[in-house]
C-alpha cells in the first residue's frame, strides 16, 4: 500500500495490513501505482482535499455535498480531486475511517490497573478536548449516525461494539470491587458521549445561550464534577 496514507485500524485485517475494503475505497488504482510512495505535492493535495471534504461534509452532510463544492473549498480542480479519490463517497468514507480510529484510541488507552475514577474522568476530559478542537469531525459523525449510518453500520456493530463492550466490562468490574459506585456501564458511556459531544454538535445553540463566554472551561469542570459525584463511593 502507499506509504503516504495510514490505514485506519478498524479497516485493517488480522495481520495488520489494509483490508480489501479499505484498499477499494481509498486506493482505486492499480498495484503499481499503490506501491509507490506519495510525493510531497501529492501529500499536500490529498491533505487539502481531505480538509475541504471535512468542511463541506460537516456543514451539508453526505447527500447535500458535491465534488464541485469540495473542489472550490480545496482550491483544486475536480479532475485533480478524482485523481486522488475516485468519488465523493471515497473522501467521505476515508474521513469517517480516520475519525473512528481517533475516537476509539482513548478507550483503548484506558489503564485497567489505574485509578478507576481518574481513568473515567480522563476519558471524559479527552472527549471534551476533541469536541473543542475537532467540532467538524464530531458533526460529520453525527450526520452519518442521524442518517442511519449507511456507510459505517458494519463497523459500529463490530469493532465499536467490541471496544465499548470491553470498556463497559471494565467499569462493571470496578463496580464489583467497590472501587466506584454501581452504575450501568453502557449508559455511563452514553452519558459521557452526550455531555461532551453536545458542545461540538450543538455549538451554535450553546454559544447563543452563553453569549460570548467560552463554554469549555466551565463545561469541562461541570462534566468532571458530575461524574466524580456519580462514581465516588
Amino acid at each position: 500500500m502507499s506509504q503516504g496514507i495510514a490505514c485506519p485500524k478498524f479497516l485493517t485485517d488480522r495481520k495488520g495490513g489494509c483490508s480489501l475494503l479499505f484498499a477499494r475505497h481509498c486506493f482505486p488504482w492499480d498495484d503499481e501505482f499503490m506501491s509507490k510512495p506519495e510525493t510531497p505535492i501529492q501529500k499536500k493535495n490529498r491533505s487539502a482535499i481531505m480538509n475541504a471534504g471535512l468542511e463541506v461534509f460537516s456543514k451539508f452532510g453526505f447527500r447535500g455535498s458535491t465534488l464541485d463544492q469540495i473542489a472550490l473549498e480545496s482550491g483544486l480542480s475536480k479532475p485533480n480531486i478524482l485523481y486522488y479519490f475516485k468519488s465523493k463517497e471515497v473522501i467521505y468514507t476515508t474521513l469517517l475511517g480516520e475519525l473512528l480510529t481517533d475516537w476509539l484510541k482513548p478507550v483503548r488507552d484506558i489503564d485497567p490497573d489505574g485509578d478507576p475514577i481518574a481513568e473515567i474522568l480522563g476519558y471524559a476530559a479527552h472527549k471534551m478536548e476533541m469536541s473543542q478542537n475537532y467540532p467538524r469531525q464530531s458533526r460529520l459523525y453525527a450526520n452519518e449516525i442521524i442518517q442511519g449510518a449507511p456507510r459505517i453500520s458494519n463497523v459500529l456493530t463490530s469493532e465499536l461494539h467490541e471496544v465499548v463492550d470491553k470498556f463497559a466490562q471494565l467499569i462493571k468490574s470496578w463496580s464489583k470491587k467497590g472501587l466506584i459506585r454501581d452504575v450501568d456501564p453502557h449508559h455511563l458511556i452514553f452519558s459521557i458521549w452526550a455531555m461532551t459531544q453536545h458542545y461540538a454538535d450543538f455549538d451554535f445553540q450553546v454559544r447563543a445561550v452563553l453569549g460570548h463566554d467560552d463554554p469549555f472551561p466551565k463545561g469541562e469542570k461541570h462534566v468532571e464534577d458530575m461524574l466524580r459525584q456519580m462514581l465516588t463511593v
